[in-house]
């Protein structure tokens, strides 16, 4: 066989470079084989990156959600999102207490269908929900390029800012109508001063059984009474000018409550006094606070016709209420409660829903809690009952009351203390419906 193959040096030669050609392809292959365990590997440390880049993005993804998530549930503000069927996909914390409905239950559901079982809707207006005043609006929700995609509506309390707002309105009513008031009460009071001097006359002069006496004696009563009225109209429309001091709460509270047994004996009423312990006295003068609870205690059996309860309490109150020190003194009854087209007029003078009201409880009540640089509001529900709430600087017992409340007109105990223009109890016979 070796011979016959040495035999043939073309087959040889044929052999040698089928070899030599085997040897080349192998060559190349290892050196494709070691180019693709190159790529495989920089592939693979590519992907290795890739992956953990999106990893990275994944978490800070993850993270961000969480951020606003967190971020949309603390707002105060209440959010919808709504997509363009009009159909909720998410709410926030405030959404859903607002609207009482967990976002379980608001999901999947129309807009318009939640805001109208709440008595909502969307306009510019503001408009209730409970005792919270609410401005509800509408924007849209734009992508990434900036197309539409739906839309968030929103919820805004706007309580507190809707109360400065009546309280603005109504100072401005206030002087306006107190300057009319005063310049009308003194012209009446001149000639009727001439009056009542002329029935005291005629009664002195007539006989003592005599029909013209009686008569007299009935014209001087009804000038006396109108006289008082000019009194409280003048009340209102002067400065409150008081000495104020340190009051024990307890025996403040329970005086008021004597002075108004004339009211409170007409239905049954279950009274209840809460006072903290926090608050043992009330920087106040005692007769104008007792004015201003006699009223209120009036008021509040006035609105329960068939009896009811009667609480009142004095707890401390937050210090942003009035940036100060503060308490808070509430006048709390179950009655009828107020018509909510009554509410922004209640404090205004000549104000009344009753025949025999003469609507000046209530706007002196207001001018008095002004002149101790203190504010009053009230929360009511028609046939629930209605809470009027004095809220009061309260310095802390030994510091300067001028330094501490921003500037009030008098100290306990100072000589030059303006002496009290009217001491006595005005029990307005008003209604709250």
């Amino acid at each position: 066989m070796t011979n016959a193959v040495t035999g043939h040096p073309e087959e040889r030669e044929l052999l040698h470079a089928a070899f030599r050609s085997f040897d080349e392809a192998a060559h190349t292959l290892q050196q494709s084989y070691g180019a693709l365990t190159t790529r495989v590997e920089q592939m693979d440390l590519e992907l290795a990156r890739s992956n953990e880049a999106l990893r990275r993005q994944l978490g800070d993804n993850e993270a961000m959600r969480v951020h606003l998530d967190g971020v949309l549930e603390s707002l105060s503000t209440g959010v919808l999102v709504v997509d363009d069927g009009e159909t909720i996909s998410r709410s926030n914390r405030a959404a859903e207490t607002l609207l009482g409905a967990t976002d379980a239950e608001l999901r999947n559901r129309r807009a318009t269908d939640v805001l109208a079982d709440a008595g909502l809707g969307l306009c510019d207006r503001p408009q209730r929900i409970g005792q919270t005043v609410l401005s509800i609006s509408r924007v849209p929700l734009r992508n990434d390029s900036g197309e539409c995609s739906g839309h968030l509506i929103l919820f805004q309390d706007i309580t507190r800012i809707y109360q400065l707002e009546e309280q603005l309105q109504r100072k401005e009513r206030l002087a306006a109508m107190g300057e009319l008031i005063g310049r009308i009460a003194h012209e009446i009071r001149n000639p009727l001063g001439s009056v009542e001097l002329f029935a005291s006359m005629l009664q002195r002069d007539l006989a003592e059984h005599s029909s013209a006496k009686r008569y007299a004696r009935q014209i001087s009563q009804a000038v006396q009474s109108m006289d008082r009225l000019l009194a409280n109209l003048l009340l209102y429309t002067r400065p409150v000018r008081m000495a104020r001091d340190w009051h024990v709460a307890e025996p403040l509270i329970g005086e008021s409550i004597k002075l108004a047994a004339h009211a409170l004996t007409k239905v049954p009423i279950d009274i209840s006094v809460d006072i903290g312990r926090e608050v043992h006295a009330i920087w106040c003068h005692d007769g104008q606070l007792k004015q201003v609870l006699v009223n209120l205690i009036v008021n509040a059996v006035q609105a329960m016709p068939h009896g009811g309860v009667l609480a009142i309490s004095l707890s401390q109150e937050p210090r942003q209420a009035l940036g100060i020190p503060a308490v808070r003194l509430t006048v709390r009854d179950s009655g009828l409660g107020i018509d909510p087209a009554h509410r922004s007029r209640i404090f205004d003078p000549f104000f009344t829903t009753k025949d025999e009201g003469t609507g000046l409880g209530l706007a002196i009540v207001y001018s008095i809690v002004e002149a101790h640089q203190g504010r009053i509001d009230v929360e009511s529900t028609v046939g629930q009952g209605t809470a009027c709430s004095i809220i009061l600087p309260h310095p802390s017992i030994g510091e300067d009351p001028n330094e501490a409340q921003g500037g009030m007109r008098s100290e306990p105990g100072s000589s030059d203390a303006l002496p009290i223009e009217h001491e006595a109890v005005i029990a307005e016979e008003w209604s709250h419906e």
